[in-house]
């Protein structure tokens, strides 16, 4: 006799679990950073965020810089939900008020050295990217402090400092933009700090919803940017010269001018296959903003009716199904 296979037993997905470095063993993590360039308190916009997708945002991805004092008590609370299990993605730019090659040269070790005793006590793993999306902030002039190969000193020290201070909880993204333009640039490739202290390779890639303008495509066309001339794609370069590090979208969305709403739900319809077809993506974090920095981009999810809908079904997928351990 043929056993009966319920309907929900048939579509049930395997549930995956994280690794010492939060690599899931399949599946994707599912992230958000939600309530950019507003005041509004960011664990209270990433509640909402999840209320609104129907899942919730494993990853919560907030900014800080120079200073500060972090994890805050709010970012620790939103990690401290057993009902909702999350991993902090905190974003440093550790420079803030100095340089790279400072940084390099030990000026900010004080600086370090105190993050590295918050991280230490607060205990669990993080996630955690030094001055994300680096190729807009070179100054390529000789001693400038800002040259590509300052930041790659830079960052070395700060992990290999890290590490030194026992902050073993710390699991580092290398996070790029990704832009044709940059990735042109002679001084490119001098970003990259080392296998031996980048976890993850990290992306911060959007696209438009409106045909014709700048960046207009799918998911796809966000992780596969060639270099202004001819090269390799982001996902190509990451997984060939980069072999098995995991990659994370830590920055994604798709975009319309204000006042050109335009539905997204082609790039969210998107996601899934390419996901499927690209294993070395780990995890996507959706940045959502209602206006971008420049002012002038839509980058929510609920823009539209049906942008919504298909962002809600593209958050219900099993794929995304990746438990915390």
């Amino acid at each position: 006799m043929t056993a009966v296979v319920s309907p929900a037993a048939a579509v049930a997905a395997p549930v995956c679990a994280t690794d010492a470095l939060l690599v899931a063993s399949c599946g994707v993590m599912w992230g958000g950073a939600a309530g950019g360039f507003t005041s509004k308190p960011r664990d209270l916009e990433h509640r909402n965020w999840e209320s609104l997708s129907g899942r919730t945002a494993t990853i919560f991805h907030t900014y800080h810089k120079g200073d500060e004092p972090f994890p805050t008590k709010a970012e620790i609370a939103m990690t401290a939900d057993a009902a909702k299990p999350r991993v902090l993605l905190l974003n440093w730019k550790i420079a803030y008020g100095s340089n790279w090659a400072k940084v390099a040269r030990g000026e900010q070790n004080a600086r370090i050295d105190a993050f590295a005793a918050r991280i230490k006590a607060y205990g669990k793993k993080t996630f955690l990217v030094l001055n994300h999306e680096p190729e807009n902030d070179v100054k390529p002039a000789k001693g400038s402090g800002w040259e590509a190969a300052d930041f790659a000193a830079m960052y070395r020290h700060t992990i290999k400092r890290l590490r030194a201070q026992g902050a073993g909880n710390v699991v580092n993204v290398m996070a790029y933009m990704g832009n044709e333009k940059w990735m042109a640039q002679s001084w490119w490739k001098d970003l990259y700090p080392g296998d031996d202290v980048v976890d993850w390779i990290g992306l911060d890639s959007y696209v438009s919803v409106e045909k014709g303008y700048y960046h207009y495509g799918t998911f796809a066309d966000l992780l596969d940017r060639e270099p202004k001339g001819g090269g390799l794609g982001f996902y190509e370069w990451a997984t060939t010269k980069h072999r098995g590090k995991p990659i994370m979208v830590a920055e994604w969305g798709g975009y319309h001018r204000i006042g050109k709403t335009t539905d997204k739900s082609a790039v969210y319809d998107s996601v899934v296959p390419e996901l499927k077809k690209r294993p070395a993506i780990k995890a996507i974090v959706h940045f959502d903003t209602k206006r971008d920095d420049q002012g002038n981009r839509d980058i929510s999810i609920d823009s539209t009716r049906k942008g919504l809908a298909a962002f809600k079904k593209l958050a219900a997928d099993p794929i995304f199904n990746v438990k915390l351990s």
